[in-house]
């Protein structure tokens, strides 16, 4: 789609996507980074936020609010809302805080009460806690669950043969929508440098830690 290589496009400009060897939380060498929290001014982020929105078009999801994990997803949760409403649709959203507030409101929920059927927006699903805790709260709330959008979909093993993205899929039996995916990413390079060194490390990383298909 063309919002994907958009998104890519720009997280290369931003540094929030770069190239050379890192080592990941499980120990890998991998050939890219992805770092989100590097949409760091009003443009950029303003532009990621677009792209969850028609992310979250694109995919045709059912949803009556969004809710945001503390705490990347707290901007994403209130910036998608924001583009959704330029959009044309205005759509409640709520967010967590990590620990309970004892004076004021009080408790952990800022924002719309949970309702309905909410998507829950985050930056990346590493090992899936994140998406869990949420999961949790949406249903503690009398509220159901309709799906997860990320960032980027690295299409990486976990510690067995799916992906994370493939493994929250499977839990919870909702959708999960990413703006990109590492099939995105390896055709992006391969228009702007199919030459490049950089191509040919990530389909190298593919091969030896890549799920099919997600």
């Amino acid at each position: 789609m063309d919002f994907s290589r958009d998104f890519i496009a720009l997280a290369c400009d931003k540094g929030v996507l770069r190239f050379g060897e890192f080592i990941t939380k499980a120990g890998r060498k991998s050939p890219y980074f992805f770092n989100a929290g590097l949409f760091n001014d009003g443009a950029s982020f303003g532009a990621l936020c677009g792209f969850y929105a028609q992310a979250i078009a694109a995919a045709g999801i059912g949803f009556d609010m969004l809710f945001g994990p503390a705490y990347k997803g707290i901007p994403l949760v209130a910036g998608t809302a924001m583009r959704l409403a330029d959009g044309g649709r205005s759509v409640p959203f709520c967010f967590n805080r990590k620990e309970a507030k004892d004076h004021g409101e009080g408790g952990t929920l800022i924002g719309a009460p949970l309702a309905g059927r909410v998507v829950i927006l985050d930056d990346v699903i590493s090992a899936g806690t994140s998406v869990r805790e949420s999961v949790a709260i949406i249903r503690a709330q009398g509220a159901e669950p309709a799906g997860v959008v990320i960032a980027l979909d690295r299409m990486e093993r976990g510690t067995g043969d799916r992906s994370a993205v493939q493994e929250v899929k499977q839990s919870f039996g909702i959708p999960v929508v990413a703006v990109a995916t590492l099939e995105d990413l390896i055709a992006y390079l391969a228009e702007r440098a199919p030459l490049g060194g950089d191509l040919a490390a990530v389909q190298r990383y593919r091969e030896t830690y890549g799920v099919l298909s997600n």
